[in-house]
């Protein structure tokens, strides 16, 4: 079962339930009574690896994608050593 955070507008006070999916999701303050809200918060994403990006979809051979194809076509261009102008 879940563990939902709430929080009382009136006496200012937070807690934590634990209920049901199917359970009710009015519920009531354990100070005042009064009818308390519950609290969304944000679930943290952790990429971790060193490309996920590139690594993720790659076809299994010697076959190399679009976007490897320009990122290799960028590299060389700033590799290669300008002309000066005459």
């Amino acid at each position: 079962m879940p563990i939902y955070q709430y929080h009382c507008p009136k006496c200012n006070l937070k807690f934590e339930l634990k209920q049901s999916f199917s359970d009710e999701s009015m519920v009531a303050c354990p100070k005042c009574q009064n009818c308390a809200q519950r609290l969304f918060s944000p679930v943290p994403v952790i990429f971790k690896g060193s490309g996920f990006y590139v690594t993720d979809n790659r076809k299994g051979g010697s076959e190399t994608t679009d976007v490897e194809a320009r990122i290799d076509k960028k590299k060389e261009d700033k590799s290669e050593p300008k002309e000066a102008p005459k």
